[in-house]
């Protein structure tokens, strides 16, 4: 009896650490690098951790923390793969087809081995749920960092963004990141193309939908801060 009250115990306080996706993008938009470590070494090793660990590369990766950024790399693809090899699910898939191109974006010579393992996974996310927006999200970010010459276009992160912005408007209960990226990675393949007046449209909208969201934040103060230095 007391060995079970002690593993409900355990299994409480577990459960009352683990980070939801709402905390840990309200980590990562404040580029809060030590509480995204603790959530992702306290998450069980589920979506949530993986999450956590790609939004600790990005944040360690943008602030210099080369070394932490690699390592929480590795790690959400770790729980990725796990995960999608016990039971393949679209949010899975689609975050580790990120995860592999994130790969391939630190170290271009492992393009050759993550490269066909990131279209196998989204492609896979894409059967299984064409309706997610996330699984949009991600295929534009890859069009929009994928050279042209290896299939990427600006035209394509901009139509595919739309697309996941379109999904978004759907009803969502449980995995719901990404409706203000979707915006901006859509503004940024806008800027690109030329359309600065969609670019910054695109931006505020971003804002518009989640106020805490600092890229879009950033994005626009140097949008600004060039007008007035112009």
């Amino acid at each position: 009896m007391k060995t079970l009250l002690i593993a409900l115990s355990t299994l409480t306080f577990t459960l009352a650490q683990a980070a939801t996706i709402e905390q840990i993008d309200a980590a990562s938009n404040s580029m809060d690098v030590k509480q995204l470590a603790v959530y992702a070494a306290e998450n069980p090793a589920d979506y949530n951790k993986a999450y956590a660990s790609y939004r600790l590369s990005i944040v360690a990766g943008l602030t210099g923390q080369k070394d932490q950024a690699e390592q929480a790399l590795d790690s959400a693809q770790s729980v990725l793969e796990q995960l999608t090899t016990a039971q393949p699910q679209a949010d899975s898939l689609a975050l580790l087809s990120s995860v592999y191109g994130m790969q391939i974006g630190n170290n271009p010579v492992k393009g050759a081995l993550y490269g066909p393992k990131a279209g196998k996974a989204i492609q896979q996310a894409t059967e299984l749920e064409p309706a997610n927006p996330r699984v949009s999200l991600i295929k534009a970010i890859t069009a929009y960092n994928t050279p042209a010459v290896f299939g990427g276009s600006k035209q394509s992160a901009v139509d595919l963004s739309s697309k996941a912005i379109e999904l978004y408007a759907q009803p969502c209960q449980q995995i719901c990141w990404g409706h203000a990226e979707a915006y901006t990675w859509r503004g940024l393949a806008k800027q690109e193309l030329g359309d600065k007046a969609g670019a910054i449209a695109d931006w505020t909208k971003a804002m518009e939908v989640d106020p805490s969201y600092g890229w879009a934040k950033f994005l626009l103060a140097q949008q600004q801060s060039y007008s007035q230095n112009r």
